[in-house]
């Protein structure tokens, strides 16, 4: 069993994808950066110093891997890596990922509902016997999300 955690960022186009993956991180400076990392730094996390070694607390080494972004790492702890890139290229990064063993993800990403559904709704179908679980103006996300189950919640709160 192998389980992955990433962050995803997915647009129409990777252009528009690596511009959500810039935004993120475009109001940080360096001070912000060079603090957060030296707070990883005092830690006793492996993980999070293989994390830090990534991109050593620098902007221009982000990508690490092909669409493999770093830039959530520099002033966020634990999984700080995100997947970036039109649908076919996200879609395509978590069939690598299957194929090298992996048979469970954990993805989110910023906003968390709203690339939810943008995932959903783009990358779902492209996925070997997945179907989109959202459909545009309607958020059927399931779960704490799922409109039902709120409106249910609601009208058990009301009797």
């Amino acid at each position: 069993m192998l389980g992955v955690r990433l962050h995803v960022i997915v647009r129409e186009t990777s252009d528009e994808a690596w511009a959500a993956a810039g935004r993120l991180i475009s109001k940080l400076d360096d001070d912000d950066i060079r603090r957060a990392q030296e707070n990883y730094a005092r830690m006793d996390s492996v993980g999070q110093r293989r994390m830090a070694e990534l991109h050593g607390g620098s902007r221009d080494k982000l990508e690490i891997s092909p669409n493999l972004w770093a830039g959530v790492g520099l002033v966020r702890g634990g999984a700080g890596t995100a997947l970036v890139g039109d649908p076919q290229t996200v879609a395509a990064r978590l069939k690598e990922y299957v194929d090298a063993g992996a048979d469970s993800f954990v993805l989110s990403g910023y906003p968390h509902l709203e690339e939810a559904i943008r995932f959903a709704e783009l990358v779902f179908p492209l996925l070997p016997g997945k179907r989109p679980v959202t459909l545009r103006d309607q958020a059927l996300t399931g779960g704490a999300f799922d409109v039902r189950a709120r409106e249910r919640a609601q009208e058990a709160a009301r009797a």
